[in-house]
């Protein structure tokens, strides 16, 4: 294709990240592209927790706006920020290999923090992250903390908190990953965390076809399963729910939860099915969550968020 492909994204230095590494995979295949910055309304109200403006689709609404405007020729995502019915016109192009799918827990005080008797206190945006803190460490107190990760970094070391959430994809893919962390292997991970993916206009099969060939199946389809079971789930950003799905030879094992914003409350579940039945592991799930007190639970937290 002669034409020059142009790459939109925001204009965080991950962001920046994530489009500079879909621009190299393009030019291996000899493709010209150009990276166009766009602003996002996620980006530009950092003083509200997210869903109180808006939650799901903050950080994608501008670029699907230049997208379907012509402006861009395809948009550059985290994958956990994108809603799960896209705009009409808009499809999924690509996802790329995924990074690491763990959340960490960045120090600003000693590690001796980290007791559940402890009064301690950390900061996360994430509703996901604070619940599932919370059932763990009950008496310990979650601040909110909003902006991209340089952001919520300075803030962090500007704080008197003990520590911070992060995803830990993100502090490494831009050399940020401070020695003082801990990886929080015990908490299941947002949906698509770590996976980046490539959206595009429809009708454009010539840009399809290109992105089309640095898709990784293998992450597409355990985003796919981790994606379809909060879909049917009709969680958000305004939802605490985990999931992660992994692939390993001809299985895949999915592991998911809804879990009460204060984390006294939480639903699991845990399958493994051999890999011709993936393509209905994340409803199948769901609807095992939702037939076990997940109804009344998504209930109650929606009527709590609208408070």
């Amino acid at each position: 294709m002669g034409k020059i492909i142009r790459i939109g994204t925001r204009s965080s230095e991950l962001a920046l990240w994530q489009a500079k590494l879909v621009e190299e995979k393009l030019r291996a295949l000899n493709q010209k592209t150009s990276i166009v910055e766009i602003s996002s309304t996620g980006d530009e109200i950092l003083d509200k927790p997210l869903h109180q403006i808006g939650g799901f689709g903050l950080f994608t609404k501008s670029l699907d706006e230049a997208l379907l405007q012509d402006k861009i020729d395809i948009a550059v995502h985290s994958l956990k920020d994108v809603p799960t019915n896209l705009p009409e016109g808009i499809v999924q192009a690509a996802v790329l290999e995924r990074g690491n799918v763990m959340d960490v827990l960045v120090f600003n005080k000693d590690v001796d923090c980290i007791d559940a008797e402890s009064e301690a206190v950390f900061a996360t945006g994430s509703l996901r992250r604070k619940a599932q803190w919370l059932q763990k460490f009950p008496k310990h107190t979650i601040n909110d903390l909003r902006g991209n990760v340089n952001t919520r970094l300075r803030k962090l070391w500007e704080s008197n908190w003990n520590g911070a959430i992060f995803a830990a994809a993100g502090l490494t893919r831009i050399n940020l990953l401070p020695d003082n962390h801990l990886l929080l292997d015990w908490m299941l991970p947002a949906p698509a965390q770590g996976a980046v993916m490539v959206a595009a206009r429809a009708q454009t099969l010539d840009i399809l076809d290109v992105c089309g060939k640095i898709n990784c199946e293998h992450t597409a389809r355990s985003v796919h399963i981790e994606r379809q079971f909060m879909k049917v789930l009709e969680g958000g950003c305004t939802a605490p729910i985990g999931a992660l799905a992994e692939i390993s030879g001809n299985e895949v094992t999915f592991n998911g939860l809804l879990i009460d914003l204060d984390g006294s409350e939480k639903i699991e579940v845990s399958k493994t099915v051999s890999m011709e039945h993936w393509q209905e592991l994340g409803k199948i799930c769901a609807l095992e969550i939702l037939d076990s007190g997940g109804k009344t639970l998504m209930a109650k937290i929606k009527s709590q968020m609208s408070k």
